[in-house]
């Protein structure tokens, strides 16, 4: 069997050169403020790459996307190995378009930072008297530049995102633009909706398109999952305070009161998170892992 290497190696995610495919790998471990932490959380990579697929399901009358399988069957022999079962997947190559598409249905995060210092997110004026947490009346688009490892993601006006893209693809900037916008709100809209009936408020999220060889938008990345979006359980929810979630704000949070960590978890944490993360997939999907 011969030992593939990655061509490319991100915080969590590893990609494979599969000829006229890739192979994405999600793997088990964590990062937090973009620091790729110590500990790894077992079964993460599989949520993250099933949770991807049922999205990727959904959606594809929407917009294409990128994933041609999961399946280990369908890619080369090294992938049948039992690290790579279930957190592969087999995707289209594109040309990424180098701009991190983020929605927001609720004010939290740094947006709640930012509205309490200004009213506003992002350079978007926000109406007066909102709570921590609350619903937006609108979700908003704010997009942001894709950093590269070690560096911070840069939050961009809509207008700047015309501009960045038409530096990249002249003549298409403002094409581009408009279909990241639209196509991201639209995505948001439907799956938070459905969520939402699940048991589950989808407060956040990003997005990452690329071009496939006809110069086509194509949704690619990851989608959807608790390392893109904030999962907050419906019951319970109330605005006015931070919430409770399916993702790795408990990490987050943990991280934050305990600021001589080291980047190191204690291991009843890192169990809490499988849970969290196994729970989320389970509401979302109606199915175990």
């Amino acid at each position: 069997m011969t030992e593939l290497k990655p061509i490319k190696e991100g915080k969590v995610r590893e990609i494979y050169d599969n000829g006229d495919t890739l192979i994405m790998v999600a793997t088990d471990r964590i990062s937090c403020f973009d620091v790729i932490l110590h500990n790894q959380v077992t079964k993460k990579g599989t949520v993250l790459t099933q949770m991807s697929k049922f999205w990727f399901d959904m959606t594809k009358d929407i917009v294409p996307n990128h994933m041609v399988s999961v399946d280990n069957n369908d890619m080369p022999e090294f992938f049948r190995q039992p690290q790579f079962m279930g957190n592969s997947m087999m995707c289209k190559k594109l040309t990424m378009l180098p701009v991190e598409c983020i929605v927001r249905g609720y004010i939290t995060g740094s947006g709640w930072a930012s509205y309490k210092k200004n009213g506003t997110v992002c350079g978007i004026t926000l109406p007066e008297g909102l709570l921590e947490s609350a619903k937006l009346p609108e979700p908003i688009y704010t997009p942001s530049t894709k950093a590269e490892i070690g560096d911070h993601d840069e939050n961009i006006s809509y207008e700047q995102s015309v501009d960045y893209l038409e530096k990249r693809f002249p003549g298409k900037g403002a094409e581009y633009a408009a279909k990241l916008r639209d196509l991201s709100l639209t995505l948001y809209k439907t799956c938070a909706d459905y969520a939402l009936t699940k048991g589950i408020i989808i407060a956040d999220t990003k997005f990452e398109f690329g071009l496939d060889e006809n110069g086509e938008v194509v949704l690619g990345d990851e989608m959807l999952t608790p390392d893109s979006s904030r999962f907050w359980p419906a019951e319970g929810y109330e605005p006015g305070k931070s919430q409770p979630s399916f993702d790795k704000q408990f990490a987050r949070d943990w991280l934050k009161a305990n600021p001589d960590n080291d980047w190191t978890l204690p291991q009843e944490i890192v169990d809490k998170t499988i849970e969290k993360y196994l729970t989320g997939y389970k509401l979302l999907t109606g199915k175990d892992l």
